[in-house]
């Protein structure tokens, strides 16, 4: 546990907690829920796919701070913290795919839930390959290659769905992708997300090769925040920014037409499209924040942003632990809250509410930890 430092941007802190207040709505919605809070079917986009590439180009923001802090350290040091930080978060997002570790079995005795049916991918995971990977290229990389090798995981990644797709499959479907075709082969089945296709489909959306390009949105991040740190928060930087933004846009749109925008294989028209939106966003809260010293508004989204990864943590281990709760017959406490809110409200209005409240349980215990001013890193 440390206290914050001096060098912690709001404007950045701002942009987390917005990035996790919006991952926890949008994971804790109800089926019935708003279209925009729920990820596209395939190919296209809403708001809810922003949500993930934005916590990626946050993660690379926020290393601008340690890489100045590398500086100091040894080599050895240096790869050790990152190889760290990176086994850690992994094996944390593991542990909540495999949590609560036990189940009531048909015998009604309690059983270890098999390591052989367990999500190895996921959220955490893949923030942690990413930011190891991201780390350790711009560490001992020159700028200028790490740009080259950026442009070669999204241009390579686009070549090798082409090259190898299911035989006599759209290389952009879900199981015709070669991302599909290599989950397969190396996790299998059991160890892959089965939520898509209500559960028939046997595929993971945070899969290995669909990681190659997502690295880029922590790349981005990096080098936006080192923009930022050496131009200033100057107008003139700020433009800069914006018209960077408005490129990669632009880049995504005609990226688009040849290669669709799609959050769930994670295409590289998708990672221009998160990473111009994300610029421009986080341009328009430098300006806001910093700039204007517009803040009464800031300290909400925060609480989030400085404690970022316990509070997604908690909000992802709290409803499994209320599903453990049984009230009544066959029911249990998470169930009857969101029964009960959609039975005051029904439809989406009711399901938005369930998410705000979910999330607001959530953000007390960041409120809670900021007053304490414990700030918990990994």
């Amino acid at each position: 546990m440390t206290q914050p430092t001096s060098s912690r941007s709001l404007a950045l802190d701002t942009f987390r907690g917005m990035t996790v207040c919006f991952m926890i709505i949008v994971n804790s919605s109800l089926s019935v829920s708003f279209s925009q809070l729920q990820h596209s079917a395939w190919h296209g986009f809403t708001p809810t796919d922003l949500v993930f590439p934005s916590f990626l180009f946050a993660v690379g923001n926020a290393m601008t701070f340690a890489m100045k802090k590398f500086e100091t350290m040894s080599q050895g040091a240096v790869i050790g913290k990152i190889l760290k930080r990176t086994v850690i978060i992994f094996l944390i997002g593991y542990l909540i795919y495999w949590f609560p570790f036990f189940h009531i079995g048909d015998d009604g005795h309690w059983a270890l839930n098999p390591i052989s049916h367990t999500r190895i991918l996921g959220v955490l995971e893949r923030i942690a390959l990413c930011y190891g990977i991201a780390s350790l290229l711009i560490y001992y990389c020159s700028t200028r290659t790490v740009y080259v090798i950026a442009a070669l995981l999204l241009i390579g990644y686009w070549v090798l769905l082409l090259l190898f797709p299911m035989p006599g499959m759209d290389p952009f479907s879900m199981t015709g992708n070669a991302g599909y075709r290599l989950d397969l082969w190396i996790l299998g089945e059991n160890h892959m997300y089965h939520g898509s296709e209500n559960g028939s489909v046997a595929f993971d959306p945070e899969g290995i090769l669909s990681t190659l390009p997502a690295i880029v949105n922590v790349i981005a991040g990096y080098y936006v925040g080192v923009f930022v740190s050496r131009k200033g928060k100057t107008y003139e930087g700020l433009t800069k920014l914006l018209l960077w933004g408005c490129g990669f846009l632009a880049l995504a749109w005609f990226w688009n037409l040849v290669f669709p925008i799609n959050k769930k294989i994670w295409t590289s028209s998708y990672v221009m499209l998160t990473v111009g939106i994300d610029i421009v966003l986080l341009s328009f809260l430098i300006y806001i924040i910093e700039m204007r010293e517009k803040t009464k508004w800031t300290p909400f989204f925060a609480i989030f942003g400085k404690n970022t990864l316990f509070v997604y943590i908690v909000s992802e281990l709290l409803m499994p632990i209320l599903s453990l709760i049984p009230v009544g017959q066959g029911r249990n406490v998470g169930d009857a809250f969101a029964d009960g809110i959609l039975t005051i409200i029904p439809g989406p209005f009711g399901a938005l509410l369930f998410a705000v409240l979910y999330m607001l349980i959530c953000w007390s215990v960041g409120f809670f930890l900021d007053k304490k001013k414990i700030y918990i890193r990994v």
